[in-house]
């Protein structure tokens, strides 16, 4: 199996300059490609093939010299990545590719012919220096291949591709089922109730000042930058706390259950409602759920999605008795035909875990 492994590193000042060039000579034929796709498109409605684009750098760089200042392994992975975006646009995957920004975060993929990976240390292409990576796992094997991103805030980041071998864990025979919130994050179908820390709420004071106080800044001053950068950090940090939250929840479920069974929302449709699109977007059910796939496949363990349709919150776990509709106000009710009394959450995690069991069998 693959598996990217991401740490932070922190280059020198002759990297700083190299990583610069390649972040914009990368971002302009990136960009140089697609207004040209783009513009024989609305001209006589015709695509561009990827081999016509890698014919293109040769006169795009002997227009442009200074793009033969870095690789030219970076040109051409940068088209061959543009080509798979248009391919999933074209299968429906997903939108239209976009225009680079050099104020959004950079990023350049490499192969093996423009970095080395020798004795735990990365060497790139035209830097004799190897990156000061501050490791946290050692890698299992060579990488295949490096990403090399640069965030808002300013901090670099590189992700190698490796292969690796997959230890199942030991077999148990706990199972869950799960029900997503926003005033807990999830909650169990044993009553367990897992809070929301809700990241963005704790920060939005803070984060609105700084932002008065960018849009105060001149456009292009020192100041306005200083302050960009402020804003960034704000962001990263609660992006990053985040982040760090929902893979402990992750792991922690997926280390302890065999089966873990969950509803598959449809978050982007959900996120529409403008009263709590933010609220949504901050809880991240959908990372959530992704992280529960890979670790769960990586540990031999089984992720149970239960239609999204199921009226799971309605239906009595006891008697099976489903209500026409309910209201998002109402946690808790007690069923018209057994007269049990139920929670809300607990009553929508334990139907989710006996349909999920049953979907299995």
């Amino acid at each position: 199996m693959k598996r990217a492994y991401k740490e932070r590193f922190y280059p020198n000042e002759q990297q700083s300059e190299l990583l610069a060039k390649l972040f914009g000579c990368c971002r302009f034929v990136w960009n140089n490609s697609l207004k040209y796709r783009t513009d024989a498109y609305y001209e006589n409605g015709g695509s561009i093939a990827h081999s016509v684009l890698e014919k293109r750098l040769v006169p795009l760089k002997q227009e442009f010299e200074w793009l033969k200042e870095v690789s030219s392994v970076i040109f051409q992975q940068a088209l061959r990545d543009q080509q798979e975006a248009f391919k999933n646009f074209w299968e429906k995957r997903a939108k239209y590719p976009k225009f680079k920004s050099k104020h959004g975060k950079q990023s350049i993929r490499l192969t093996k012919a423009a970095f080395k990976y020798r004795d735990g240390q990365l060497f790139i292409a035209k830097s004799n220096q190897p990156l000061d990576i501050r490791w946290s796992l050692e890698l299992p094997s060579e990488p295949s291949s490096i990403t090399i991103s640069k965030d808002k805030a300013g901090r670099y980041f590189v992700s190698m591709l490796c292969e690796f071998e997959s230890k199942p864990m030991l077999v148990t025979a706990k199972t869950v089922g799960i029900d997503l919130g926003l005033n807990n994050l999830f909650i169990t179908d044993s009553g367990e109730k897992v809070d929301n820390p809700r990241h963005t709420k704790r920060y939005e004071k803070k984060l609105a000042y700084l932002q008065r106080q960018l849009s105060k800044k001149q456009k292009g001053s020192k100041n306005r930058e200083k302050m960009r950068q402020k804003v960034a950090r704000l962001h990263a940090k609660i992006a990053d706390s985040r982040s760090n939250n929902l893979h402990k929840l992750s792991r922690k479920l997926i280390n302890d259950n065999q089966v873990v069974c969950v509803e598959s929302l449809a978050v982007k449709n959900m996120i529409r409602n403008l009263k709590l699109a933010k609220h949504i977007a901050d809880a991240s059910w959908g990372e959530f759920i992704r992280q529960l796939k890979y670790k769960a496949e990586w540990a031999g363990r089984t992720i149970a999605e239960v239609d999204r349709f199921f009226p799971s919150s309605k239906r009595c776990n006891v008697c099976g008795f489903v209500h026409e509709s309910m209201a998002l106000n109402i946690r808790a009710w007690t069923c018209p035909e057994c007269q049990t009394h139920l929670d809300r959450d607990i009553n929508a995690a334990m139907n989710i875990k006996t349909v999920g069991l049953a979907g299995l069998v």
